[in-house]
C-alpha cells in the first residue's frame, strides 16, 4: 500500500512539475497530461524492474556504461571525421542510443553468467529471495496427479497458473461433451486441492503474450520471464521447452522412475487378462498400469499364474515387461487323487440306481 501511495505522488509530482514548466507547450492542461503520461511510464518500467534478478540489472548496468563508452568514442571519430552539421548531430545521438541500446539488452542477457559469490558475499541474499516458480499446464491439471504429490510435500515454492490456462481449462469444463466437462471440472477442483496445500503458495498471473497463440509456446514464454519450470505430462511440450533450454518437470517420468525394478530371471504372479498380437501370447497388467506380455499364456486367459521375467524394455510412453509362462510349472492333479476320485463318482452312481430300483 505504501508503495502504491509514493508512486501515485511520483506521478502527480511529475504532472504538477511539467504543469508549471511548460517543457511541452504553452498549453498548460497538455503538459500535465503528457506529464503525467511519462510518470506513469516511469512507474511501470520500475514495476517491471522488480522482477529482473540482480545479475540481469548489474550485467544491464555493465553493458550500457561500456556501450556509452563506445558511442563517445565514435563520436569523437564522426566529429574529427565530418563539418558541424545537421549530419553529424544526428549520426552522434544514433550512435550513442544505438550502443547504449546494444550494451543493455547484451548485458541483461548475459548477467546471468556473473558470479555474485565471487564479490564476497555482498550480493548473497539474492540467491535467498529468489523464488521457485513451478508453472502448470493444461493436462497436468486436467490429470490430477499433481495435488497427490504436493500433498505428500514433495514440492514447494510459487505455483503459477496463468490466466490463459484458466480460460482453457473453463472452456473444458462448459463443453458440450461429457467426457470433456467432467475433465474440465476435475481440473478446477485440482486447483482448489492445490490451493489448500501448505507448503505451495498459489498464484494467478495476469501475464500473457499476444504474439503468441499456441498455449504451449506461451507456457514457455512465460517460463522464461519468472524463471520457473513448466510441470506438464505432455510429451511434445517436454521436448520443446527443453529444446528452448526451460527446465521442465514432467509427472510421466516420475512415475516411470518410481515403478519398481523389474529383473529378467524374476518370478512374478500376474492376471492374464487378454491375448496378445502375437501368436500364443498373453497381456497382463501390473496396479501400476505396467503392461506385461507372456509368452505361452494364450490359453491362461482370465487365471492368475508365475511367469518368468526375460526382458525389460523402457520407452518413452513406459515401461513394458515381457516374460514366459512355463506349462511345465502349472500345478497338476495327483494321478491317484484322480482315480480315487473317479472311483467314488462311480460308486456314488451306483448307490443312486440302487435307490432308484422299486421295491420287490
Amino acid at each position: 500500500m505504501d508503495l502504491i501511495l509514493i508512486r501515485f505522488i511520483f506521478v502527480v509530482f511529475v504532472s504538477f512539475t511539467c504543469f508549471l514548466i511548460h517543457p511541452f507547450g504553452p498549453n498548460p492542461r497538455l503538459d500535465a497530461a503528457v506529464g503525467a503520461l511519462l510518470g506513469l511510464s516511469i512507474v511501470v518500467f520500475e514495476w517491471r524492474l522488480l522482477r529482473v534478478s540482480l545479475k540481469r540489472l548489474i550485467g544491464a548496468a555493465i553493458g550500457s556504461i561500456l556501450g556509452i563508452f563506445g558511442a563517445y568514442l565514435f563520436a569523437l571519430v564522426i566529429r574529427n571525421s565530418l563539418e558541424e552539421s545537421s549530419l553529424r548531430s544526428f549520426l552522434q545521438i544514433m550512435v550513442m542510443l544505438l550502443m547504449a541500446y546494444v550494451g543493455l539488452i547484451v548485458g541483461a542477457n548475459k548477467g546471468d553468467l556473473l558470479n555474485l559469490a565471487a564479490l564476497g558475499g555482498i550480493f548473497g541474499g539474492e540467491k535467498q529471495l529468489k523464488k521457485s516458480y513451478k508453472i502448470l499446464d493444461t493436462s497436468v491439471i486436467i490429470d490430477g496427479r499433481i495435488a497427490d504429490i504436493a500433498e505428500t510435500g514433495f514440492f514447494d515454492g510459487v505455483v503459477v497458473t496463468p490466466q490463459f490456462v484458466l480460460r482453457e481449462l473453463q472452456l473444458v469444463a462448459d463443453s458440450g461433451d461429457s467426457l470433456k466437462r467432467n475433465r474440465g471440472r476435475r481440473g478446477l477442483d485440482i486447483l482448489q486441492r492445490l490451493q489448500k496445500v501448505p507448503s505451495l503458495q498459489v498464484q494467478i498471473v495476469e501475464d500473457d503474450f499476444p504474439g503468441v497463440r499456441e498455449v504451449d509456446l506461451k507456457l514457455i514464454e512465460l517460463a522464461k520471464l519468472y524463471e520457473g519450470k513448466i510441470i506438464t505430462n505432455d510429451f511434445n511440450l517436454n521436448k520443446i521447452a527443453q529444446l528452448q533450454g526451460v527446465e521442465v518437470l514432467n509427472i510421466n517420468e516420475l512415475a516411470n522412475a518410481l515403478k519398481p525394478i523389474v529383473l529378467p530371471g524374476e518370478t512374478m504372479r500376474v492376471f492374464i487378462l487378454k491375448e496378445g498380437k502375437e501368436y500364443n501370447q498373453g497381456v497382463a497388467y501390473l496396479d501400476d498400469g505396467t503392461m506385461v506380455v507372456v509368452d505361452n499364456a494364450r490359453k491362461m486367459i482370465g487365471k492368475t499364474i508365475d511367469i518368468s521375467v526375460t526382458s525389460v524394455l523402457q520407452t518413452t510412453a513406459g515401461k513394458m515387461i515381457f516374460g514366459k509362462w512355463d506349462e511345465r510349472s502349472a500345478p497338476r492333479s495327483d494321478p491317484r487323487n484322480a482315480m480315487g476320485a473317479a472311483s467314488s463318482i462311480s460308486e456314488s452312481k451306483k448307490q443312486i440306481v440302487i435307490a432308484d430300483q422299486p421295491a420287490e
